[in-house]
């Protein structure tokens, strides 16, 4: 298939905190549902024939199966409103890993690339990427994720704000973030860097976006918004990417599910583009059109 979708999968140290509704084990098993058309990305993915590999960039709990790509850089990261999630180097090589995985796609012959997640507890360690990118209040970037009770919503804005305060100053990625998202940043970097459209998919695949176009402006220009996310920061990222999403339909998933979506949108405008006829390739008179194109403004009355 000329597209594929990295679902980067991790844990993070910091469900410890009970910021999270699921237990640490739905990571491993909704990665390895993932390899089998079993979750909302991957019969999305497999419906539309797109391509998509399951990496373990930091899966805490031990699992057998072959289809998952191991580029692990650990048993999850370290609890983040205790200290950094892991040291520099990781959050280097993590990126490499990405960018890595992005040029062997363009290696294959990907035209369309998409990035999810799978990782308990990574929409805390997203607002906490986001909050430290963004310089907005914790309250204004921090949702429900998977679904919290009320008590459980405020110990998570509580952790958050406990983790950037221990982890000033930040160096974001490696201090608040998780294997998964520095792995997403590679992929976008790497996916520019390859000249090759990739797709975001929703909150913590825009968070990563935002990153890699922080460590280089010029990716942007290759990043295309599937849809778009209920998760509160989501619109802030959104501004700061200066990216527009192409569907609302209410998705709450993750997992890279707006990506086989978003591919269709983009290949129906690529056909388009490449195949519509103008007025004169389809032999069309338009000299009708003279009095409106003479007009700098017209108005439109019912």
């Amino acid at each position: 298939s000329p597209t594929r979708i990295y679902v980067l999968a991790a844990d993070n140290g910091v469900v410890s905190e009970g910021v999270s509704s699921a237990p640490q084990s739905v990571t491993r098993a909704q990665a390895i549902n993932l390899t089998r058309g079993l979750t909302g990305a991957s019969c999305l993915a497999k419906h539309f024939h797109d391509g998509l590999t399951v990496v373990d960039m930091g899966i805490a709990l031990p699992y057998t199966c072959p289809e998952i790509l191991d580029r692990s850089l650990g048993k999850g990261t370290a609890n983040i409103a205790a200290g950094p999630a892991m040291p520099r180097p990781a959050a280097v090589q993590g990126i490499l890993t990405g960018m890595e995985l992005a040029a062997q796609a363009r290696q294959d012959g990907i035209r369309l690339l998409g990035v999810g997640e799978m990782g308990i507890g990574n929409t805390t360690t997203s607002s906490a990427v986001l909050c430290a990118l963004s310089g907005e209040f914790v309250e204004a970037v921090t949702g429900r994720g998977g679904g919290l009770t009320d008590a459980a919503f405020c110990r998570k804005k509580q952790v958050i704000e406990q983790a950037l305060a221990v982890n000033r100053p930040i160096d974001v990625l490696c201090k608040v973030g998780g294997f998964d998202l520095c792995a997403m940043t590679g992929v976008f970097l790497g996916a520019a860097h390859a000249r090759l459209p990739v797709v975001v998919d929703g909150f913590i695949s825009i968070v990563a976006a935002l990153c890699a176009a922080r460590l280089c402006e010029n990716t942007r220009g290759f990043f295309f918004g599937s849809h778009v996310s209920y998760e509160r920061g989501y619109k802030v990222a959104e501004q700061l990417l200066g990216l527009q999403p192409c569907l609302q339909l209410g998705m709450r998933l993750g997992e890279g599910s707006g990506c086989p979506l978003a591919f269709r949108v983009i290949e129906a405008a690529c056909a388009v583009i490449s195949t519509m006829a103008t007025f004169p390739e389809a032999a069309i008179e338009d000299d009708y059109l003279t009095p409106i194109r003479a007009q700098d403004s017209f108005t439109v009355t019912p």
